[in-house]
């Protein structure tokens, strides 16, 4: 009966871990060196120290990602652009519905036409946006 009990007792709870790490070492850093050592591990982007600790001793690749604020800037506005312009043509389909459904022919085409010519002027601005865009990651965002 009591075998029975300690085998209930390892099934509840979390399963072990095939190869635990229990083996710890310590270091001991002076102001620079630990003042270095912080350096590189804000730059490695890792979430733990022991994880780079390990990876920089068994030579494994450490990720260095720099993020630049501007292009981040740039990226964030050029998107809110962009959904700002999807919503200009939205409103844009939704105006031709209404301007044939509540006004006549002629008064509708008068006001498609001025419409058009807006629409005209989108366009070239987009063609610069775009232009500008190129120009940028040509520039910046090159690896």
């Amino acid at each position: 009966m009591n075998d029975n009990n300690k085998k209930q007792l390892k099934k509840t709870g979390r399963r072990p871990k095939e190869d635990p790490a229990t083996i710890r070492y310590t270091i001991s850093f002076n102001e620079q060196e630990h003042a270095h050592f912080l350096a590189l591990f804000d730059k490695s982007g890792m979430q733990v120290k022991a994880h780079f600790i390990t990876s920089c001793i068994f030579d494994k690749t450490i990720k260095t990602i720099q993020i630049d604020k501007g292009t981040v800037d740039f990226y964030m506005r050029l998107t809110s652009f962009h959904s700002q312009f999807r919503s200009i043509g939205v409103n844009y389909n939704q105006i031709v519905k209404l301007l044939y459904k509540n006004f006549s022919e002629k008064k509708a085409a008068a006001f498609l036409y001025k419409l058009e010519k807006q629409t005209a002027e989108m366009a070239m601005l987009c063609q610069k946006i775009i232009q500008i865009s190129e120009e940028f990651e040509a520039k910046y965002l090159k690896k």
